[in-house]
């Protein structure tokens, strides 16, 4: 897929997550970070019809309750979503995780997201 189709795409899920995920909003940037690596990766292999469930711990269980709400969401709303190959789906959740790290801990003003032992 084009860089630049990809990265329109990107913008759309982008902007769903804005508008409809609190998990966002973690309050501290190392969770952030985690917490975007595991919703976005199993929300990718859902997409990709794979298994998306790891383990049956507490934290997996949640972090497939909300990539299985996250890719209803975007099938919804976003038709070209289930229309589009395993191999570009990865593609536009690879860089929406990283502009999510981006915008959401690296680029932030909040300070609070920086201190280590908070």
């Amino acid at each position: 897929m084009d860089k630049n189709v990809a990265e329109e795409k990107m913008a759309q899920l982008e902007w769903y997550i804005s508008k409809h995920c609190l998990w966002q909003y973690n309050s501290r940037g190392w969770d952030r970070l985690i917490q975007n690596e595991r919703i976005i990766s199993k929300t990718r292999q859902l997409l990709r019809g794979e298994n998306a469930k790891d383990d049956d711990s507490t934290a997996d269980r949640y972090y497939w309750s909300e990539a299985m709400s996250l890719q209803e969401g975007f099938k919804r709303y976003f038709p070209w979503v289930a229309e589009t190959s395993k191999e570009d789906i990865t593609q536009i959740l690879d860089l929406l995780k990283e502009r999510l790290d981006h915008t959401m801990v690296h680029a932030s003003l909040n300070e609070e997201l920086k201190k280590e032992k908070y």
